[in-house]
C-alpha cells in the first residue's frame, strides 16, 4: 500500500507541475495569434485530406520492406532458440524464409527493384 501511495504522489506532483508549465506565460511574451494556433503548415490550410489515398505504385514497395523487417524481427531471436532446439528450429527458419522470398520474387516480377 506504501508503494501505490508513493506512486500516487509522484503522478500528482508531476500533473501538477505540467499545469504550472503549460499556464505559465512570460509577462514579456507576446499574445499569440489566430494562425500560430494552427498546428499544420505554418497556419495554411492543407490542401489535401488526412485520408487521402497513396498512389498504387508504393504499395510494391512497401510489401518489400515489410518483407525484409520481418525477415529481420525474427531471425535475432530465432538465434537464440536455435541453440536450444537444433534441427526443429533450422526447418522453421527455413519455410519462414521460403515464404518471405516468395514476397521479395514478387517484389522483382513487379520491377521494385528498378529506380525510375
Amino acid at each position: 500500500m506504501a508503494g501505490l501511495a508513493g506512486a500516487l504522489v509522484i503522478v500528482l506532483v508531476a500533473a501538477t507541475v505540467a499545469a504550472l508549465v503549460r499556464s505559465a506565460r512570460s509577462p514579456f511574451a507576446a499574445p499569440i495569434t489566430e494562425p500560430q494556433k494552427v498546428p499544420f503548415l505554418g497556419g495554411g490550410a492543407p490542401t489535401t485530406h488526412a485520408w487521402q489515398r497513396y498512389h498504387v505504385r508504393y504499395y510494391p514497395m512497401t510489401l518489400l520492406f515489410i518483407a525484409f523487417e520481418m525477415e529481420m524481427m525474427f531471425m535475432y531471436p530465432w538465434a537464440v532458440v536455435f541453440v536450444e532446439e537444433g534441427g526443429k528450429a533450422m526447418m522453421e527458419m527455413g519455410m519462414f524464409l521460403a515464404i518471405l522470398s516468395v514476397g521479395i520474387l514478387y517484389g522483382w516480377r513487379e520491377g521494385v527493384f528498378r529506380w525510375q
